[in-house]
């Protein structure tokens, strides 16, 4: 199993010991912002591998350093003031490092572990299965930004019937809410041109003596690579 190295999380915790140390005399405010890119960093690199006990036990020893940190400001107060003072509880989460006007220091341990999928062996960048390479890296030259960001949230996948998108299938961007000038990232989802119809269609159908909003309706392909699935006969 790959870890982060105990040289890794040493120097880590030297970089957030001295963060803290020269800034004894600032606002815990400050001192936020100047820890927080440094955890988030740090993490977030390691998040691809087996960290989740390394996180906890790089929380722990900050949380020692930011108890002496507060100590040495208030050194006439004993430690139920200290931490009432300093530390709060977010969302049933106890023992957090916030202001009272809500600003809180990020953990290492909020960070989700998220494995590296190998490529598949017989996948080139250069073979021309745009689907698959924009569903791993959320880009691909000549993909809309839009659709290859929906192509990585989705796996691949069709949001309607759960298969995996090809090379050769049609792709539309389906609007939830049927407003097409909602385009919050939230709001889309990336479709079968045929699973499309099919969506557009039971909702239809669900309107009692209503016809369907015209601008309701099969939406264009977003992608160059995009192609009618039944071609017509000659």
């Amino acid at each position: 199993m790959i870890k982060p190295s105990r040289k890794s999380q040493k120097r880590h915790m030297e970089q957030l010991k001295t963060i803290i140390r020269a800034h004894k005399p600032v606002s815990q405010v400050a001192l936020i912002d100047h820890l927080n890119p440094v955890i988030r960093g740090w993490s977030n690199y390691f998040s691809t591998v087996v960290s989740k006990v390394i996180f906890q036990s790089l929380d722990h020893q900050l949380f020692a350093k930011l108890m002496s940190w507060a100590k040495s400001r208030h050194p006439n107060l004993n430690t139920r003031a200290i931490t009432s003072k300093y530390w709060g509880f977010s969302s049933g989460e106890a023992w957090v490092f916030k202001t009272g006007t809500g600003e809180k220091l990020g953990k290492h341990g909020e960070t989700a572990i998220v494995r590296h999928i190998k490529v598949r062996g017989n996948k080139s960048p250069f073979d021309g299965d745009w689907a698959y390479w924009a569903g791993r890296r959320g880009r691909y030259p000549g993909i809309p930004t839009r659709v290859a960001k929906l192509l990585k949230t989705q796996q691949g996948q069709c949001a309607y019937c759960g298969l995996s998108f090809l090379p050769d299938e049609a792709l539309e961007v389906h609007h939830k809410d049927g407003d097409h000038s909602h385009n919050q990232h939230a709001n889309l989802a990336l479709l079968h041109g045929h699973c499309h119809d099919q969506v557009h269609s039971v909702e239809t159908n669900t309107k009692t003596g209503k016809d369907s909003d015209p601008q309701v309706g099969e939406e264009p392909d977003e992608c160059k690579h995009s192609r009618p699935v039944l071609k017509p006969s000659r």
